[in-house]
């Protein structure tokens, strides 16, 4: 696991060539054209390097294996990446609508229009086809960096679009306020997902428990055990990137060995790390019969 994880960083580098790639072709657009909406579609690819950047180094931290000072491991290193990137977001919103604004209040004329669109719209295309590889391979192995990364570019695509199509009415219409207008839209459309990366970050730093259809699986794995006379309590779990946490006593027949208890245990642990990938399980035995095994099943307040 720890191998698959640590190849993701070459997915980062392939984020960062793309945001070096479309902000040169963005730049190039907004100086033949003029329009503020490419300059802020220019400054947000600006952002995407930057966060790729981020992304790249988190993605390093987080597959280091567990040491003495962090015996969980690293990959919460990723959170970071998330919260930054999403904090990137929130900027280049506001930036852009700043800019709009300011081109509202004072229009200007769009000069080589065509050139501008066709430009944008390969630098669109390159965001576009990287996003869904990074989107792809963040879900298969639950990278939270890549999935924050692949979600800034489509919005860098989302706002391409909205720019291009404000452009090419602006060159039919002669209607200028269009170029800052739709860019004060699509800003305001980004800070949706500023909000949804921001937030899953600050749950995952704060130890949020898996998802409902996480804890339905182990608790299905559970029922598959209870005919041979176990039980289960104290069931707490949590998320931690692409690793999951997941810890639970098991109460047992007291006149089973230790032997035979034991061995149980490790049939369940298998088979939730099998049901769940990147899971780590811990379980404390306790016998069934015993009172004293109910009084540490409650969440410490």
């Amino acid at each position: 696991m720890i191998v698959e994880r640590a190849s993701l960083t070459k997915y980062a580098w392939l984020s960062i060539g793309a945001a070096v790639s479309t902000i040169s072709l963005k730049a190039f657009a907004y100086l033949i054209t003029g329009s503020i909406g490419l300059l802020s579609d220019a400054v947000e690819s600006l952002v995407n390097l930057f966060a790729a950047v981020i992304t790249l180094l988190m993605l390093a931290v987080a597959a280091r294996p567990a040491d003495e000072m962090h015996n969980y491991g690293h990959s919460k290193a990723e959170y970071f990446a998330s919260f930054t990137e999403g904090f990137f977001i929130l900027v280049a919103s506001i930036g852009i609508m700043i800019s709009a604004i300011g081109r509202l209040l004072n229009p200007q004329p769009l000069d080589r229009v065509p050139l501008g669109l066709i430009v944008s719209a390969t630098a669109s295309l390159i965001n576009f086809i990287v996003a869904q590889v990074l989107l792809k391979v963040g879900k298969k192995y639950n990278s939270i960096s890549l999935e924050a990364d692949a979600y800034h570019l489509m919005t860098d695509v989302y706002t391409s679009i909205g720019v291009i199509g404000a452009i090419g009415l602006v060159a039919i219409s002669g209607l200028h306020f269009l170029d800052p207008t739709i860019a004060l839209l699509v800003a305001l459309n980004i800070l949706r997902t500023a909000y949804t990366l921001l937030s899953r970050s600050v749950y995952g730093l704060m130890d949020t428990a898996l998802s409902a259809e996480d804890q339905k699986t182990v608790l299905a794995i559970f029922d598959k055990y209870r005919a041979q006379g176990v039980q289960f309590h104290a069931l707490r779990t949590r998320q931690a990137a692409g690793r999951r946490f997941v810890s639970f006593h098991i109460l047992v027949p007291g006149r089973w060995s230790t032997h035979r208890s034991h061995h149980l245990a490790e049939e369940v642990e298998a088979d939730i790390r099998n049901s769940l990938s990147g899971a780590t399980v811990f379980t404390h035995l306790e016998p069934v019969d015993d009172p004293l095994s109910y009084q540490d099943i409650e969440i410490d307040r």
